[in-house]
C-alpha cells in the first residue's frame, strides 16, 4: 500500500509541476500568493516616512488588496491585521495589541517574513 501512495504522490507532484510550468509568471505568482494567503505567514509590515521607520506591524497573517463592492476592481490600498510594534523590537510587549491597518499603494512600505 505504501508503494501505491508513493507512486500517487510522485504522479501528482509531476502533474502539478508540469501544469505550473505551463503558466505565465503572473499566474504562478497568483497561485503562490493564494497558497500563502491560505497557509498564512508570520509577516512584518513596515511603513516609512522618507528613510525613517514610523510604524511596524508584526505577526501579520496576510496583506490583502481591497476590491470594490460592486465592480470588484482593485482599490489603491492594502489592508491586514497585525500587532502594532510600538518600540520596534519585533516582540509583542505588554500593551501592544493586534490592530487593523490600511496602507496606500502610494505609501512607502515593506512587507516581509519575520526574521524571528
Amino acid at each position: 500500500m505504501t508503494i501505491h501512495i508513493t507512486r500517487f504522490g510522485l504522479i501528482f507532484t509531476l502533474g502539478a509541476a508540469s501544469l505550473l510550468s505551463a503558466c505565465t509568471q503572473e499566474q504562478q505568482n497568483k497561485i503562490s500568493r493564494s497558497i500563502q494567503n491560505w497557509t498564512g505567514t508570520n509577516g512584518v509590515m513596515e511603513v516609512y516616512a522618507g528613510d525613517k521607520l514610523v510604524r511596524r506591524f508584526i505577526k501579520v497573517d496576510k496583506v490583502s488588496t481591497a476590491l470594490g463592492t460592486d465592480d470588484k476592481v482593485p482599490r489603491a490600498y492594502r489592508y491586514g491585521y497585525g500587532v502594532l510594534d510600538e518600540n520596534f523590537n519585533f516582540e509583542v510587549d505588554p500593551g501592544e495589541k493586534k490592530v487593523y491597518f490600511e496602507v496606500s499603494d502610494y505609501s512607502n512600505t515593506v512587507f516581509f517574513e519575520s526574521p524571528r
